[in-house]
């Protein structure tokens, strides 16, 4: 009896989440918002989007393989899949609670491969440092590409913040000091309690060790041409399926591959900011891809089309997660843990 339920909750669980995942993102939206999205949804020609997807989630698959290629200097030869599972699980974690992704990863492999948590963590934190450059740099390209637009770029920023009127200004202000105020109290409170606490200094130290270890692995694997061209993979698939994507709205499909760029970067700066990016995500991609397109009529910044890729473009990218991320966790529960 005891089996058979924690079988059930292996499989139930998952689903759960998976599916308070789709309620939580749709009553998280405005009804102006979901309008948008399900006009979106009717006008576009979804044989894009599903390709886009695809060319998506092939990102995920090379980053996949490529954690494989800085664990090995660690000693560790993990299974192609039981990356995968940890990479989409991951994912997936990220979108129920914030910044959870990396630790599940890291929990993931410790369950199926037995890397220590330590070198698991230090290694997905070594690649979000190589992430980090490679968006800071096509970031810096595209400013490089098109310097006669920064003006413009800052001027539309300007005036999408001053539209959101003086009280939102004030509340976003009163929350950045409440934030502030919050980060540094934790901050005293984790700093004393690792002054106090010998074990959690020890752990502390062995999570720094293992970062250190990570970012060692990226400069020591036996393979540095599979990693560089692993990594080139990822970022020219997540542009990839952007661009792809453009193509379901007659609309926007012209618009040049500089504008795409731009809206990459808006878009990605929209998801760092708000948890799975909803309702920014789409405005920041809108506000930056109009600059390329006829100024709407009756006046505005946003034309309604770049405002509906952009949501088809979230709409896609969490969907994915949500249901593959979702499937990986189901089988990761289901995995029998490996032996010591």
């Amino acid at each position: 009896m005891k089996r058979h339920l924690t079988n059930a909750l292996k499989i139930g669980v998952p689903l759960a989440i998976g599916v308070w995942l789709v309620i939580y993102f749709y009553n998280a939206l405005e009804p102006g918002q979901r309008e948008e999205l399900f006009s979106a949804f009717r006008h576009a020609d979804l044989r894009w989007m599903a390709l886009a997807t695809l060319v998506g989630w092939l990102s995920h698959v090379s980053r996949s393989w490529r954690w494989r290629y800085i664990l090995e200097p660690l000693g560790h030869k993990p299974g192609f899949w039981n990356c995968y599972h940890a990479v989409m699980a991951g994912y997936f974690m990220n979108l129920f609670i914030p910044r959870a992704g990396e630790a599940s990863r890291a929990i993931s492999l410790y369950r199926t491969e037995k890397v220590p948590l330590e070198q698991g963590f230090g290694t997905i934190m070594a690649e979000r440092a190589v992430d980090m450059l490679m968006l800071l740099g096509i970031a810096g390209c595209t400013v490089l590409l098109q310097l006669d637009k920064v003006g413009l770029f800052k001027e539309r920023i300007t005036a999408f913040r001053s539209n959101q009127g003086t009280t939102s200004a004030a509340s976003s202000s009163s929350w950045g000091i409440w934030i502030a105020a919050t980060l540094a109290i934790l901050a005293l409170a984790g700093a004393w309690l690792l002054a106090t606490r010998p074990r959690l200094r020890a752990r502390a130290h062995d999570l720094a060790q293992g970062f250190l270890q990570g970012l060692r692995s990226v400069l020591r694997t036996k393979d540095r041409r599979g990693f560089i061209i692993h990594t080139v993979l990822i970022w020219a698939a997540y542009i990839g399926m952007f661009q792809l994507g453009f193509h379901a709205l007659p609309e926007t499909s012209s618009v040049p591959f500089a504008g795409i760029l731009a809206g990459f970067v808006a878009g990605a700066v929209g998801i760092v900011l708000v948890q799975g990016g909803i309702g920014v995500y789409p405005a920041f991609v809108a506000l930056i891809v109009s600059i390329y397109m006829t100024a709407p009529e009756g006046g505005g910044y946003i034309r309604p089309e770049a405002l509906a890729m952009g949501w088809l473009l979230w709409l896609a990218q969490t969907l994915m997660l949500i249901v593959l991320g979702g499937l990986s966790l189901l089988l990761l529960t289901l995995k029998r843990p490996a032996k010591p």
